[in-house]
C-alpha cells in the first residue's frame, strides 16, 4: 500500500470521528475513549489489516523499543515496554504498516516521548508510516496531523 493511500485512509477515519463522535469530543472524554472510536473507524478504512490499541506484543514477545529513559538523563538507550495508541498491522506476522500516537488538544502532557516512540516503531519494527494527531476537544483548536 503506498503512502498516499494510507493517509487518505487514515483522513477519511479521522474525518468520521469528529462527525460521528462530536458528542464526546465535547465533553474532553478520556483520550482512550477517543483512540477505541478513532480504531474503529481505521478497522472500516483496513479491512485487511489488523487494527488495535495499546497492543503490546510483538509476537509472543512483549513489545519493546531502544528509547531514551524519560526520567534519566543520560546517553544510554534502553529497552522500555510500549504501549502504542493505535497500530495498523498484521498481528503474528512483520507485517507493520501504521502506527499512531495521539494527543487531546487539551493535554498538557508534552509530546516528545510519543514523538520519539514513533521514530522507534519505523526505525525498530519496519512501520511503513507513522503519526503523531492531535485532536481539538471543545471546538479548541485545529486536528494537527504531523506524519513521520
Amino acid at each position: 500500500m503506498e503512502i498516499q493511500e494510507i493517509k487518505d485512509k487514515v483522513n477519511k477515519a479521522v474525518d468520521k470521528l469528529l462527525v460521528k463522535d462530536k458528542s464526546i469530543l465535547d465533553i474532553n472524554i478520556n483520550e482512550r475513549a477517543i483512540s477505541h472510536r478513532l480504531a474503529v473507524y481505521l478497522g472500516e478504512e483496513f479491512p485487511e489489516w489488523d487494527v488495535d490499541c495499546e497492543y503490546n506484543r510483538n509476537h509472543d514477545d512483549v513489545k519493546k523499543l531502544q528509547l531514551f529513559p524519560k526520567k534519566i538523563s543520560s546517553d544510554e538507550l534502553e529497552a522500555t515496554s510500549v504501549y502504542p495508541d493505535i497500530i495498523i498491522h498484521k498481528r503474528n506476522t512483520h507485517h507493520n504498516l501504521f502506527v499512531l500516537e495521539m494527543k487531546k488538544s487539551t493535554s498538557s502532557i508534552d509530546s516528545h516521548f510519543d514523538i520519539q516512540k514513533i521514530y522507534a516503531f519505523r526505525r525498530e519494527l519496519g512501520y511503513k508510516l507513522g503519526l503523531f494527531l492531535i485532536i481539538p476537544m471543545s471546538n479548541s483548536g485545529e486536528t494537527e496531523f504531523q506524519w513521520y
